[in-house]
This record gives structure tokens, sequence and C-alpha cells, in this order.
């Protein structure tokens, strides 16, 4: 034992906050679809300028085992072309991580799967959106970096206003 070790027993100092412990055990496609618009209605040419727009949604249940929870974020792109509005590809992903997540306080723990949990898998889901849309004859899609805090942060304004606008409406967590 150290002389700091020693010192900070009597010290009545406060006990510190438990550890906290975060592993992917597994992580898997759960649903991909890729829809090559462009080549069912022949288009080709010069004139293609895509317009790709990214939808993102996030999911967390908890697994039968203890401390164990499926993370889903689910991605719809859609890639459109600007002289036209002709859709030229859809890409539907939903990519899943099952987590151990230990030592997080209860009141934090909704926060840090859908924050912490998702960042961890994106760039193996960004990865698979690059490898579909190249493999499906266009150039590959490479996805800017997700700011899931502000998307978590977003979500919960969007609950707070629907909740203002119905007194009603259940508070969901």
């Amino acid at each position: 034992m150290t002389d700091t070790d020693t010192a900070n027993q009597g010290n009545g100092a406060a006990p510190q906050a438990p550890k906290v412990n975060m592993r992917i055990l597994a992580q898997y496609m759960r649903d991909l679809s890729f829809e090559n618009v462009a080549a069912q209605k022949k288009m080709q040419g010069a004139n293609v300028q895509p317009d790709i727009q990214v939808q993102v949604s996030l999911d967390a249940q908890k697994r039968d085992a203890e401390n164990q929870y499926d993370v889903a974020t689910k991605f719809k792109i859609t890639s459109k072309n600007k002289a036209d509005d002709q859709t030229l590809f859809l890409v539907e992903l939903d990519y899943v991580g099952v987590f151990l997540v230990e030592g997080v306080p209860q009141e934090q723990l909704h926060p840090f799967l859908l924050i912490e949990c998702p960042r961890m898998i994106f760039p193996f889901a960004r990865r698979v959106i690059s490898d579909v849309t190249r493999d499906g004859g266009f150039p590959p899609l490479n996805l800017d970096t997700v700011d899931f805090l502000a998307l978590y942060r977003q979500e919960l304004q969007r609950q707070t206003a629907a909740q203002a606008g119905n007194p009603a409406a259940p508070v969901q967590n």
C-alpha cells in the first residue's frame, strides 16, 4: 500500500462512482435493402447529378441476459437526380449491435444506449452502405459522421413539443 492510499482511507472522501464497462458482444445486419432505380428505368448519361438525403433513427431494447442491450441504427438513404428529381437509388439498412453495459446509472442509461453505442457501431454500418452502393454500380457512398448527441437532443425536443401540444400524452422513456 502506498502512502497516498493510506492517506486517503481516513479522510472521508466520497466513494468513487462505479467504473463504466461497455463491450460490443456482436453486431449484424438485421435488414438490408438496395434498390437501383436508375438501372431499372435505364437512366444514364452525364446529366445525372445526385442529391442524397439520409435519415437516421435509433432504437434500444433490453435483452433477456443481465446488462445486455440491442441497439439498432436504421438508415434510409435516398439519392435523387437534381435535374429531374428522379430517384437513382434507395438504401435501407437496419444495423444492430449487442452491447454489455455495466456501471451506468439508471438515469443515464437511455442516453448512453442511444448516443455512445451507435457511435461505436457506426463505422461498420458506414462500410456496409459504402460497399452496397459501390456494388450497385454507383460511386461508394461514404456517409459523414453522424452526431448522435444532436440526434438524441432533437428527439427529446420533438417528444417535449408533442407532449406540450397534447397534455394527455404519456411520458415515454
